[in-house]
């Protein structure tokens, strides 16, 4: 059971062993580009309290337009410094102040039909102003498994070795950035990690809240896309503030999830038994799936903390207890790689 928020914030933003050993070796200061969205705050709050812990003096400083003030002012409790900026305006990229280890967060995802320029501005065109502006650093890039596009959803999922096959100008774009990336990691000798995440979740927001909800308000449940993948949220932050070790040239790519692969049908009906509700269904299972083997990640830094199961307990609970969500639907279930 997580009580309230700030419980829950205090558990996302947690720092391992692990954490607090690399940030013990790691030399400089922290800046976190694109810190606002919904993982941002607790990773900054992350890196704070492990190099306080490790006896490490640095600034972590989050980067981002904070159109949520709230969010701005809680980073700043925790001692996480803040600076407003529009990282598509190069002039105000220009005037960030300098640090030797980057973690880049921005991107955009829903809202993308429509708006397709937007998204590969930000997506694909921003990594490299970024990565001039940064050259003398290292670089974290968060990216996703979208990039590799469906596979067979009795997989085991995609490897880092896998050619990308993107579907969708979403996950085109976010090739896109990889690509960009990793011309500027070769061509300035920036030594990089790109971070291929399927998919970050806590009790708030995540493919199992999606599913939570739907079963809680008698809605039924698509099964078109019937398999995924999850991590809990304050283990994707370990294994990113890790990830500074591995930087190299060309970037190093890892797969960062949990090593489950779950079923929409089964995690529905276990939400069903907990919520005493029945689980509707439309559609059939397809034969593909977004997913990806993160076996090299957990190699490096241990299984995941937190397991789907009682990820999945976590969230019930909360969605009984009527706890607060943050409206932001993952759409997982979209076959067709329009967000």
């Amino acid at each position: 059971m997580i009580r309230d928020i700030e419980e829950l914030e205090d558990q996302l933003s947690a720092p391992t062993a692990g954490v607090l050993e690399a940030m013990a070796r790691l030399e400089g200061d922290i800046i976190l580009l694109g810190v606002a969205g919904k993982m941002g705050p607790t990773l900054a709050r992350m890196a704070r309290r492990a190099s306080d812990m490790a006896g490490v003096r640095r600034r972590v400083i989050g980067v981002a337009r904070f159109t949520d003030a709230a969010v701005e002012g809680r980073l700043q409790a925790h001692g996480v410094e803040t600076i407003r900026a529009d990282l598509l305006d190069e002039e105000a990229l220009a005037h960030l102040p300098e640090a030797p280890n980057i973690v880049y967060m921005a991107g955009r995802k829903f809202g993308t039909t429509g708006q397709e320029s937007a998204t590969w501005a930000m997506n694909a065109y921003l990594p490299g102003p970024v990565c001039r502006r940064y050259r003398s650093s290292r670089i974290v890039a968060f990216s996703t498994g979208n990039v590799y596009g469906p596979v067979p959803a009795d997989s085991p999922g995609s490897r880092e070795e896998d050619p990308p096959a993107p579907q969708g100008e979403y996950a085109m774009s976010c090739l896109g950035r990889d690509r960009i990336f990793e011309y500027f990691s070769r061509s300035l000798g920036i030594p990089m990690v790109l971070i291929r995440l399927n998919y970050a979740a806590e009790v708030r927001y995540g493919v199992l809240v999606d599913i939570a909800e739907r079963v809680r308000d008698g809605l039924p449940i698509d099964l078109t896309v019937g398999a995924f993948n999850v991590i809990w949220q304050g283990d994707a932050n370990a294994m990113a503030l890790q990830a500074f070790d591995q930087a190299e040239v060309p970037p190093a790519v890892l797969n960062v999830t949990g090593p489950e692969i779950l079923k929409v049908r089964e995690v529905a009906e276990t939400f069903g038994r907990l919520l005493g509700r029945p689980a509707r269904f439309v559609g059939q299972e397809g034969s593909e799936a977004l997913l990806n083997d993160a076996g090299r990640a957990h190699r490096l830094f241990g299984a995941p903390a937190v397991d789907a199961e009682r990820l999945i307990a976590w969230v019930a609970d909360w969605m009984a207890r009527g706890g607060e969500t943050l409206g932001k639907p993952t759409h997982f279930q979209a076959s067709n790689g329009r967000f």
